[in-house]
């Protein structure tokens, strides 16, 4: 069955994409596709999937301690209070991806969100996931979409309320790895939070 799952070292069935290295394979089992909630984790996952953007994920996991250290650990107030020195220091900072348009977004999403209540960002997030029962079980990555219409409407929103650089295609991204949908295919042993 070509894309569906694969055998893993373990002898358990994969998505074929978490297994081409060990740290792929530990984030797809143990974090891809299960919920993530709280203002400051989805503001992790909300620029990370933003730096990957024409990148490889594995990239952006092997950097991801740099990104925690050089962003103040993703706190939203901490990161709206930085200033142009420490927009030079990241521009600086070997441990990420010293991409200006992404590191001066990264900025800018954090000063618009402080101004959020607690959890607003959280709830317009999650006002987003699909019925699960709606969605039929992708048994091959060929049955997993690059956008939805979910995906297209919080980029939307969230453009329209000013976060910057999340198109479609990085909200769909953003829904997978926090557990909005289930993406897992039929077979994994990770599909429902198993593994």
């Amino acid at each position: 069955m070509s894309g569906g799952a694969e055998a893993a070292p373990d002898g358990g069935l994969r998505c074929p994409w978490g297994l081409s290295t060990e740290d792929y394979l530990t984030y797809h089992d143990t974090e891809w596709g299960r919920p993530v909630h709280g203002d400051d984790a989805l503001f992790e996952r909300l620029c990370l999937e933003a730096f990957q953007s024409g990148l490889s994920w594995l990239t952006i996991l092997r950097r991801r301690e740099g990104f925690r250290s050089a962003f103040a650990g993703f706190k939203i107030p901490a990161v709206a209070e930085f200033t142009d020195a420490d927009k030079e220091r990241l521009l600086a900072d070997a441990g990420i991806i010293r991409n200006r348009a992404k590191i001066e977004a990264t900025l800018a999403n954090a000063k618009v969100l402080a101004g959020w209540g607690a959890d607003e960002l959280d709830g317009l997030i999650w006002s987003y996931a699909p019925d699960p029962a709606g969605r039929p079980v992708p048994r091959t990555l060929g049955d997993v979409p690059a956008i939805t219409p979910e995906s297209t409407a919080l980029a939307k929103d969230l453009k329209k309320r000013g976060v910057r650089f999340v198109g479609p295609t990085t909200a769909y991204a953003l829904m997978q790895a926090c557990g909005l949908v289930d993406d897992h295919l039929a077979d994994c042993v990770a599909r429902g939070g198993g593994a």
